[in-house]
């Protein structure tokens, strides 16, 4: 009995020094440099956590935010473009909550500038912030229970040994080149590079009006047309936009906001209207809300790409009926510069009613 004993406390006592010494790894490496920034750091595209490094340890004045359709941005180009210092925090099929929360945290790092892609159906009913299961408030916020949940974690003392070992001169090189295959996620050198497309990358081949069109019939099939409402719901989305934009807004009066509604395709609206035109009617009043509603703020302007025609016309700049290219990134950037499509106060009202005249002369092309 006393061996069984002796061999239950040094098994809990190695268990506890193996314990002690990943998360002392993982202290040491930080790879997601929530403590300090780091020479050796690779990046992660899961951008709900690696925000939380990049917001601590990067320097910028303006916070660059959006859901997939600003997911592809490069930094650099932001910078070159509207001559700021930005840190891209979009995410993938985020919701407003999630967005406000990120920005509240760039914000109080230094962020004086936001620029937000702003789309309708980020604000579907969602779980509150403090209950996401997809976003740790505790990790952003640097409590005890999120720290402990970093260091503590298996999967970042992995990425903290393969960390280690890429650090090692003659690893370095053949490491770097197998991490994509490997299982491991900060694997990006650069930051530059999260979630961007390779520079290398055929546009052409993914994004073409034969994938737009493809989509499109795709989401206004019967059997799947009733999923373009699905979540979408006036009441519950004005309560949303209310509470995570304008409020975030409202705490922030020295921090200017440029917000933009992004230029879908014609098709995604066209989709609405043949498939499901309850769903089209939420969004044009969401809409017009969300216009009448910033341009009266006065740190905010809000600027809308929707109906620029020989965009959002053209299906060869898109991948589906929403998603467009690299070459309309640039226009954005552009527009943003220009302050060419920039809603104006007095007539918040105008490019809606021209994207709903749009909408309605639309007859899709034969495929």
């Amino acid at each position: 009995m006393r061996t069984s004993f002796t061999s239950v406390k040094r098994l809990l006592l190695a268990s506890g020094v193996c314990l002690l010494s990943a998360a002392a790894l993982t202290y040491v490496v930080d790879p997601l440099q929530l403590f300090r920034p780091s020479r050796l750091a690779f990046y992660s595209d899961d951008t709900r956590v690696q925000n939380a490094g990049l917001i601590r340890s990067q320097s910028f004045d303006t916070a660059f935010m959006g859901t997939s359709l600003a997911i592809h941005f490069r930094q650099s180009d932001i910078d070159r473009a509207l001559g700021v210092r930005s840190l891209k925090l979009a995410m993938t099929g985020s919701n407003s909550r999630q967005q406000a929360f990120v920005l509240d945290q760039a914000i109080d790092r230094g962020a004086r500038r936001v620029i937000w892609a702003m789309d309708d159906f980020s604000f579907v009913d969602a779980a509150d912030i403090e209950a996401d299961p997809y976003l740790s408030v505790d990790l952003y916020r640097g409590t005890a229970k999120g720290i402990a949940s970093y260091v503590f974690s298996a999967a970042m003392a992995k990425e903290s040994l393969f960390t280690v070992m890429r650090s090692v001169p003659p690893l370095r090189e053949p490491l770097t080149r197998a991490a994509p295959y490997l299982p491991v996620k900060f694997a990006l050198e650069d930051v530059d590079d999260i979630y961007a497309l390779p520079r290398n990358f055929d546009v052409a081949r993914d994004y073409n009006a034969k994938k737009t069109l493809a989509a499109f019939a795709y989401i206004t099939s019967p059997v799947r047309s009733r999923f373009l409402g699905e979540g979408y719901g006036y009441e519950a989305m004005v309560r949303h936009f209310e509470h995570d934009a304008v409020g975030l807004i409202a705490r922030h009066p020295d921090v200017s906001f440029d917000i933009y509604l992004p230029p879908y395709s014609i098709l995604q609206f066209v989709a609405m209207r043949d498939a499901s035109p309850e769903t089209l009617k939420i969004v044009t009043d969401l809409t017009a809300h969300i216009a009448q509603r910033l341009t009266q703020l006065p740190n905010v302007r809000l600027h809308d790409f929707r109906a620029i025609k020989a965009v959002t016309h053209d299906l060869d700049n898109y991948s589906d009926v929403i998603h467009h290219s690299p070459v309309v990134d640039a226009m954005v950037l552009k527009w943003l510069a220009s302050g060419e499509y920039r809603v104006d106060p007095k007539a918040p009202l105008v490019s809606l009613d021209q994207l709903k005249a749009q909408v309605e002369a639309y007859r899709v092309p034969r495929q």
